[in-house]
């Protein structure tokens, strides 16, 4: 008879699993891509351009007068967050953009990984050039998970508020994560914490009680004169509990998807990736007055 091997424990298995991810991430590589000065603007990547959105001739309508910016979230990209949403958007008449930020030395594809701060700044500086290309005088704001938190800072701290209509936020981390608690296991693994915040600073600053997040949350979730939408997932297995996504303050509406159909499914990626209710709550946000309902049966529409 063989002896029992005991497993560890899941939470030991996601630690592994995440700081394999951070090495990998900022190991050399053969590959490095050329990242841009300091505060520099990327230019949209042509892929995304040929999908219907980041196109800086797009001028917006009567009925769609504010560009929409889309915001990836921790380990994205401009483009392979929004291939759902970016051309769902766009089809329906918004001016759609994408922005890759947070970028680190060396490390290509991967995004969303720098200090929180310093990716507001290049957000304001990316809203900036969208208005100024299409003449629009405010933006709207989509976010998924980091990217769905980190508008908040460019919002309350950098004159964001001026700028920008609304927020919306699917599955951000804004009080941020224990990761199924993970993150209370780092003080047992000597020099974790100090891994993430030195490759990864995006991750430190959306653990749960991080400085950042702290600073953020001080006074109120919200800012005036800006209309807060959060779209949460029950499913979700990266920010947790999920009820830490959700805000509070005038001008907020927290959506859980299964409260709009419990046959939902859709996990972190896959709610911003292709979930069609998803998407329908984020174009009611973006044009309340003109809202539809959405049940189950909107995701085959």
């Amino acid at each position: 008879m063989k002896p029992s091997v005991r497993r560890p424990r899941r939470p030991l298995r996601l630690l592994t699993a995440v700081l394999l991810a951070v090495l990998a991430a900022t190991a050399p590589t053969a590959a490095r891509a050329v990242e841009p000065a300091a505060g520099a603007v990327a230019a949209a990547p042509a892929s995304a351009s040929g999908g219907g959105w980041n196109d800086r001739s797009c001028t917006p309508s009567d009925r769609r007068p504010r560009p929409v910016v889309l915001v990836h979230g921790t380990f994205g990209n401009s483009v392979d967050n929004w291939l759902g949403l970016a051309p769902y958007l766009a089809a329906r008449g918004w001016c759609v953009f994408s922005l890759d930020y947070g970028r680190l030395p060396g490390v290509p594809f991967f995004h969303g990984l720098g200090p929180v701060e310093d990716s507001a700044r290049e957000l304001a500086a990316y809203v900036d050039g969208v208005l100024e290309d299409t003449g629009a005088r405010e933006a709207d704001i989509v976010g998924h998970s980091q990217g769905g938190m980190m508008p908040r800072y460019y919002l309350k701290f950098l004159g964001g508020a001026e700028k920008v209509n609304a927020l919306v936020g699917i599955a951000p981390s804004n009080h941020g994560t224990d990761l199924l608690g993970l993150t209370r296991l780092l003080e047992h693994f000597p020099g974790a914490e100090d891994l993430l915040g030195t490759h990864t600073p995006a991750l430190r600053d959306q653990v749960a009680g991080s400085d950042l997040l702290r600073r953020l949350n001080e006074g109120g979730d919200t800012v005036p004169g800006v209309a807060y939408t959060v779209i949460a997932t029950r499913h979700d297995q990266v920010v947790t509990p999920w009820r830490t996504q959700f805000l509070d303050g005038p001008g907020v509406r927290n959506i859980l998807l299964q409260e709009v159909c419990a046959l939902d499914l859709s996990g972190h990626l896959t709610v911003a990736l292709a979930d069609r209710l998803a998407f329908h709550l984020t174009a009611n946000a973006l044009d309340p007055a003109n809202a539809r309902p959405v049940n189950c049966l909107s995701a085959f529409s």
